[in-house]
């Protein structure tokens, strides 16, 4: 007992609270500052490029997005049973979790199964018109959370009221960004399935331009007066989160079709900043964290937490291939379904579709303050 108290105590120093995730360099690159600079460059490159674009991202979907998503499940489905039953979580957070964790997969997973039965290519479009239209609610609250993260870490806080001002700006962009892509009726194709934009009225458009407009700059004002009362200072790569997931990653998502195809790498590439930090600090309380391996070979990768964030990740990395690739094709093998109303790739698009929007539900309790997981582990 005495020895597993002192490997306690010295994980515990190990995981000494700093400014950052991982660094100045690191957290600026990983939360959004890199989308600042591949952005211009991409405006450089000619869309004839376009193929080897596509190809670049699909293979880095396997190292980045598959297992953002993947490492949603780990974190939320770790010890469920607890959380269920509410051992260590109030009741809004129990509800919480069972509503995301249970009611809302068994809610789609009928919806899906019976679009599938009944062939009904028109209500399953409305599924992609539904994840299109949470994709952006998700971007700006991550990045809301990013901003909020950053600046627990610098100690540069904000109020209810600033908290207020920057979630009516992420929502007013988002609302933006979707009309914009719903000015008129179009058709389009996911993944063999085809679905409809919305044809909004043009003056609900031009409100909500307005609305962001009017939502941006009572932002900027705000931030300006953090500033001068943090001591001139702000969680500026917090900021920087904020703004590319608002409006490089959401608002102007569009300008260019190559930018549209990094976008997804880049959201995942900042919720895994997050994620690997918050894994790293769980591992460092795990018995033995300080320890070394007995293999020689692994070592060299230092103590034994930082082994067991490696096989987090990796964990993270089989479980998005087997979620997106080989479950859909068994399913597509195993399962028969009228081809010619529904394509031949009708599982990837339910697969894609349930997994897109359930991790929305799932982080929106994961990462909610007041859940006590995220205090112990997170802001450290």
């Amino acid at each position: 007992m005495a020895l597993d108290l002192s490997v306690e105590t010295s994980a515990r120093k190990a995981a000494t609270p700093g400014k950052y995730l991982f660094g100045p360099v690191a957290d600026f690159l990983m939360l959004g500052g890199s989308a600042f600079l591949i952005l211009p460059i991409l405006l450089l490159v000619p869309l004839e490029y376009e193929g080897p674009v596509a190809a670049t991202m699909v293979i880095v979907a396997y190292a980045v997005n598959y297992p953002h998503f993947a490492h949603s499940y780990q974190i939320f489905y770790r010890n469920f049973g607890r959380k269920v039953r509410g051992d260590g979580y109030d009741k809004n957070l129990q509800r919480r979790y069972i509503f995301a964790g249970i009611v809302v997969p068994v809610i789609m997973g009928v919806f899906f199964a019976y679009g599938a039965a009944t062939a009904n290519a028109r209500l399953l479009g409305y599924a992609a018109n539904a994840m299109f239209f949470f994709v952006g609610w998700h971007y700006v609250k991550q990045g809301y959370g990013m901003l909020m993260v950053d600046a627990v870490l610098k100690r540069k806080f904000f109020d209810d009221r600033d908290k207020k001002v920057l979630l009516v700006n992420s929502y007013a962009v988002w609302i933006l960004a979707w009309l914009q892509t719903n000015t008129a009726v179009t058709q389009g194709n996911y993944y063999g399935l085809e679905y409809y934009t919305f044809s909004a009225p043009s003056w609900i458009a031009n409100i909500a331009l307005l609305a962001a407009i009017a939502s941006t700059a009572a932002t900027v004002a705000m931030l300006i007066n953090r500033w001068r009362r943090n001591g001139r200072a702000l969680p500026y790569n917090g900021l920087v989160a904020y703004v590319a997931s608002l409006y490089l990653w959401i608002l102007i998502a569009r300008i260019n079709p190559l930018w549209l195809l990094v976008v997804p790498a880049l959201h995942s590439l900042q919720y895994l900043a997050v994620v690997w930090r918050y894994q790293t600090n769980v591992e460092r309380d795990g018995s033995g964290a300080v320890g070394y391996p007995r293999l020689k070979v692994l070592s060299l990768l230092g103590p034994l937490y930082r082994l067991r964030v490696l096989g987090f990740i990796v964990g993270g990395a089989a479980l998005g291939y087997l979620g997106f690739w080989l479950i859909p094709m068994a399913m597509t093998a195993l399962i028969p379904y009228d081809k010619q109303v529904l394509g031949s790739s009708l599982f990837f698009f339910i697969v894609l579709i349930f997994i897109n929007v359930h991790h929305y539900f799932l982080d929106n309790v994961m990462w909610r303050r007041g859940n006590p997981e995220v205090s112990r582990y997170l802001f450290r």
